[in-house]
């Protein structure tokens, strides 16, 4: 059963007029984490495409930011999408809620948060209340400043991102620091390691620009250190 007919199969064992964040306190189990992160990124995207004042967007095509969607499945993605629009739960309530499926500091939640820099993207502009928007939910998910920077700088273009900040260090960090930030970073952000934590296949491409990031990162920062 693909992803999206999983996610289809939650959605139906909801009662009637519960609303799709309920869904969430049924997928604690490490073997549902792919469901869990499809329906948080979407859930999340929905409150995020209100965020810049444009609701015209087309939905799927947000999604193709994040996720492999094939012509099939689109019906699915863009029931999830409707459903959490018209849910009266903020997106506090959604971020809280995801967060407490997984524990302090999981990786997954970066993914996540990644996953919605590249939603509020898909229309190539990033609105000061989008960036607004994704800082509540990363203070929500319990990650840290230089996290948050790291992620708009290898997804917002134009930002001329420092080395430093996208392998998340102080500009004072020595070498040896920065090559065990570069390493575990780069472990984490390997397409195995984040299907290992949840991330569904359709969602494993973030991965490929990622790593690409974290490789320039630490060759500027090696040049700096032999200049």
């Amino acid at each position: 059963m693909s992803l999206w007919l999983r996610i289809t199969a939650v959605i139906e064992a909801l009662r009637a007029g519960e609303p799709l964040s309920v869904a969430l306190d049924h997928l604690r189990a490490a073997p549902e984490r792919s469901i869990a992160f499809t329906i948080g990124v979407i859930a999340l995207g929905a409150k995020l495409a209100k965020a810049d004042g444009v609701v015209t967007r087309d939905e799927v095509a947000m999604f193709r930011s994040v996720f492999t969607i094939s012509a099939a499945d689109e019906k699915h993605a863009a029931r999830i999408f409707n459903l959490a629009r018209q849910d009266v739960a903020g997106f506090d309530a959604y971020a809280r809620k995801i967060a407490g499926l997984f524990p302090a500091g999981d990786p997954v939640l970066r993914d996540l948060l990644e996953g919605l820099f590249h939603i509020a993207m898909a229309d190539g502009t990033f609105h000061p209340n989008e960036e607004a928007f994704l800082r509540a939910v990363s203070e929500e998910f319990g990650l840290g400043e230089r996290c948050f920077t790291a992620i708009m700088a290898r997804v917002v273009p134009g930002l001329d991102p420092d080395p430093y900040d996208l392998l998340e260090l102080p500009q004072d960090a020595s070498l040896d620091e920065a090559r065990v930030a570069y390493r575990r970073l780069a472990r984490e952000s390997h397409p195995d390691a984040l299907r290992a934590r949840g991330v569904p296949d359709e969602a494993v491409k973030m991965a490929e620009d990622r790593l690409k990031a974290l490789n320039n990162a630490w060759s500027e920062v090696q040049e700096r250190a032999a200049a």
